[in-house]
């Protein structure tokens, strides 16, 4: 028997997949090899048709210090990947399920997501993805199967900035006007980007994402989508894909999508909030009401995520313009809160049927990782249930005042974040290691860098 086969991981997708899609798609003759890094950024590779199927057999080596580059796509050697690594390979496997058509390209090629493990078929500890698969393994192991579900809120700009450099909103392909106001659940907006979400729901279906909702935002060009829930892993895949889908697709009707947290001053910001349940092995709700309380478990849960948010906030907040979202009055939560049906707090019980009941974490923006905000998210409810913690009583009122329970800036969420035991054992040791030297090196860029608002206020005035 071969090494490659020798070591090939339990979770790679089995040959049949890419037998099956080669013979149902014969024009495609390329394939994106797509493994999602860090800071949430795909990074890869182009191959040939021919090249398919041998990654499905035995693979295709990586450098490992593709999980160790910062968002300008540069090393970072404090991540222990790169030279002090020999920048050694791994191997990616393909992620079953993810053979997917590309529907924007012309001629059409494919994608193929790919998860990295160490040469001998165990799961590369910097991966998210796999941060995420432990999370929901020890979940499973306790009896709970999560059910999580991601809101995308996303702005669609002008591909022309203005004079002075800034965005500006797209113009609207049916009217060729720029949308007037806020116009927040507005209609006519969305009737007039028709030609674009068609294309969304069309490539959507094609790539098998579930899709529902579409939304006009609380900002001018700003939308969102709503994914229908589904198994922890998958329901990231799903954003993943989704945003890379979004992103090609506005290039391709002359728009930016942009997935800052707040690419505007003044106006909202975009969120990720993630949805969240837990299943038994038949699939019961385990957050279900019982009679007209909520869920003993459902309060564990609320209660774990709201005692280690402030340690989770460089993972729903990981760049400098994060930290630009959370302001009071701006539904982007300030404080560890708790509440029903009330967009306020930090950790939402939406209305809705008693049987379907599930929490809402809203402070993770959309610039996040969706792997690491699930798998911290998993480990916080994990971390209430085990312990059976009481989530104190629930805010009905938007509390205005931060206070000190969430690390005011940037700076201060690395210093927690580099101190917390919680955050080490959620994402594992050694991801948590890179991913704070990651973070490290994307602050000292900004500390280093002299804006020109420093320039306007201070280079004739001190």
């Amino acid at each position: 028997m071969s090494r490659d086969l020798a070591t090939r991981p339990p979770e790679a997708a089995d040959i049949a997949e890419a037998e099956a899609f080669l013979a149902a798609h014969p024009d495609i003759t390329a394939f994106d090899l797509v493994l999602i890094d860090l800071n949430g950024i795909a990074r890869g590779k182009i191959i040939r048709r021919h090249e398919l199927l041998p990654i499905f057999r035995s693979g295709r080596h990586l450098p490992g210090s593709i999980l160790g580059l910062d968002v300008t796509g540069e090393d970072v050697e404090e991540t222990g990947l790169v030279w002090s690594d020999g920048d050694a390979d791994r191997r990616a496997w393909p992620v079953a399920g993810s053979l997917v058509p590309l529907p924007w390209t012309s001629p059409q090629r494919g994608e193929l997501r790919l998860a990295l493990f160490e040469l001998d078929g165990v799961p590369m500890a910097c991966d998210p993805r796999h941060a995420l698969a432990r999370q929901v393994k020890l979940l499973e192991a306790d009896g709970f199967h999560p059910v999580l579900a991601y809101e995308l809120e996303f702005y669609l700009l002008d591909r022309e900035r203005t004079a002075e450099g800034q965005f500006q909103p797209l113009r609207l392909p049916l009217s060729g006007e720029r949308p007037d106001g806020i116009q927040v659940y507005g209609v006519t907006e969305l009737d007039r980007l028709e030609p674009f979400i068609d294309a969304v729901y069309r490539g959507a279906e094609a790539q098998g994402l579930p899709v529902e909702t579409m939304i006009s935002e609380y900002a001018q060009g700003q939308f969102e989508l709503t994914l229908r829930h589904g198994n922890a892993l998958r329901a990231a895949d799903d954003i993943v894909m989704l945003k890379r889908l979004i992103r090609a697709l506005a290039v391709r009707h002359g728009m930016m999508a942009c997935f800052m947290a707040k690419p505007f001053a003044g106006r909202a910001g975009s969120g990720m909030h993630v949805h969240a349940s837990l299943a038994d092995a038949e699939g019961t709700n385990r957050f279900a009401d019982q009679g007209e309380a909520l869920s003993p478990v459902l309060k564990h849960a609320v209660a774990g995520l709201l005692e280690t948010m402030q340690d989770s906030m460089l993972v729903f907040a990981p760049h400098f313009n994060s930290w630009r979202r959370f302001a009071a009055q701006s539904y982007a939560p300030t404080t560890p809160t708790w509440g029903t049906n009330n967009r306020s707090v930090a950790v939402r019980i939406p209305a809705g049927s008693p049987a379907g009941r599930h929490l809402e974490q809203r402070a993770a923006g959309i610039d996040s990782n969706p792997y690491l905000v699930g798998a911290t998210v998993l480990a916080g409810m994990r971390k209430g249930i085990l312990a059976k913690a009481d989530p104190g009583p629930e805010t009905t009122a938007y509390a205005e005042t931060a206070g000190d329970d969430l690390p005011p800036d940037w700076r201060s969420a690395i210093e927690t974040a580099t101190r917390s035991a919680f955050l080490k054992e959620a994402l594992g040791e050694r991801l948590h290691h890179v991913f704070l030297a990651l973070k490290r090196a994307e602050y000292r860029r900004f500390a280093a860098e002299v804006t020109a608002l420093e320039r306007r206020f201070y280079g004739e005035v001190v």
